[in-house]
């Protein structure tokens, strides 16, 4: 039965290949990814605003909304500019997408419609924020691509030898800017004679928020972990092939979390990409290294708990998935594959019933101790749920099939002494 499921799962091995290389996937990846910086940023500027305005500290909160305005709050734009940047790259090789990235920035800009207060032009906050998040992916996309087709088959000035490349990339970049400009003024043009009144509108309404519905649900976070864990347990890097279709959709519903946290209101979103982070931190397989640690009677795995432990507890658990190795070990199969699933049905359970705080929105980030990585979360109740799920819960997880397999190693270990 083994053999079968992993012949099985081989055979599927070149479709998820082609899934986690795929060039518009990958850029999605890059692109969400280089906006961590921003978003982290934004998040600690958030909470600081946030307890400065509770405080009084009214200066104080006013620079860190600015800061939240410009990195969360400006989030589309980073990533119109990023998308078209990482598209362009994966099509060209001797292009670093740079100039893909302003001329898509440029669009994204002219498809964004303007407000008027007081007879000055102002660029409305809701589409440069979350709301705009997938139009700008939208627009990446047809501009990275469009810039690669044009410079591959020359629709571009060529300027001479000599000529130094930062001139002769700024010419090159000319005609692909007027063609793209042409194309998104009368695209915007032409939405503004519907009752959408914009590209954004259409995007926001028929795309992102039925999937902000969608993939914001309980059960669909329980599925990702599932899938993910499944495809990983067969060594397909899991990461590369679910994350980047997810990860926009969750990123979007943390932001529209930070956004109402920072105006004092109620958090509407249980899920996102913060809430994923915190408490699958690890993949749980602390709690594995703990059981080696402290429990094991095979020389091998006490030995392999001693070296890993101290990664594990920063969120470090490489040592110890390749280590045991957990990839392909039917031993493992069931806890691997199915405890992050577990803990996010633990932890989503709890936030509705209110006795865990829903989590800001604020991003975690990587390489912080156990227990402070999620202090971002908005309340020490994310904090010790955390911390409960890590020392205790996963480590019973993990429990039944580690004594198997620790008693099977400790076989092993006495029947090579005889």
């Amino acid at each position: 039965m083994k053999d079968k499921i992993t012949t099985f799962f081989q055979k599927l091995q070149p479709a998820f290949d082609k899934v986690g290389n795929n060039k518009y996937l990958q850029s999605i990846m890059g692109a969400m990814m280089a906006t961590l910086g921003p978003m982290i940023i934004g998040s600690f500027a958030t909470l600081i605003a946030v307890y400065a305005t509770k405080w009084h500290m009214m200066e104080l909160a006013k620079i860190m909304g600015f800061v939240n305005s410009v990195t969360i709050g400006a989030i589309a734009l980073y990533v119109s500019f990023l998308m078209a940047k990482y598209v362009a790259k994966m099509f060209l090789s001797d292009d670093d997408g740079t100039s893909a990235g302003i001329i898509s920035l440029m669009s994204f800009l002219i498809i964004t419609p303007l407000d008027n207060i007081k007879n000055v032009a102002v660029i409305p906050t809701t589409w440069i924020g979350a709301d705009g998040l997938f139009s700008a992916m939208i627009v990446g996309i047809i501009v990275g691509r469009s810039f690669a087709y044009m410079k591959k088959h020359n629709w571009t000035i060529k300027m001479p030898a000599g000529v130094p490349p930062m001139v002769s990339n700024t010419f090159a970049a000319l005609i692909p800017t007027l063609l793209l400009g042409v194309f998104f003024t009368f695209v915007a043009l032409g939405f503004s004679l519907t009752s959408f009144g914009s590209l954004h509108q259409l995007v926001y309404g028929i795309i992102q928020a039925p999937l902000q519905h969608i993939g914001g649900s309980f059960w669909a976070m329980v599925f990702v972990c599932l899938i993910e864990q499944l495809v990983w347990f067969f060594g397909i890097h899991g990461t590369n092939v679910i994350t980047p279709i997810v990860m926009p959709i969750w990123m979007a519903l943390d932001m529209q979390n930070l956004a109402a946290y920072k105006a004092g209101r109620p958090v509407p979103n249980i899920y996102g990409y913060a809430f994923f982070n915190f408490y699958t931190w690890g993949g749980t397989a602390l709690g594995l290294v703990l059981l080696m640690l402290f429990i094991s009677k095979s020389e091998r795995f006490k030995t392999l708990g001693k070296i890993a432990i101290v990664p594990a507890l920063f969120g470090i658990t490489e040592p110890v998935i390749f280590g045991t190795p957990l990839v392909l070990n039917f031993d493992f199969f069931v806890p691997f594959v199915t405890n992050n699933a577990i803990v996010v049905m633990i932890a989503g359970l709890l936030t509705k019933l209110g006795i865990v705080a829903r989590c800001t929105g604020a991003q975690a980030v990587f390489g912080l101790p156990l227990g402070f990585h999620a202090l971002l979360g908005g309340h020490i109740s994310i904090v010790i749920l955390v911390l409960i799920i890590q020392l205790i819960i996963a480590p019973l997880l993990w429990y039944p099939w580690f004594k198997i397999a620790d008693k099977k190693a400790y076989d092993q270990e006495h029947e090579a002494i005889k």
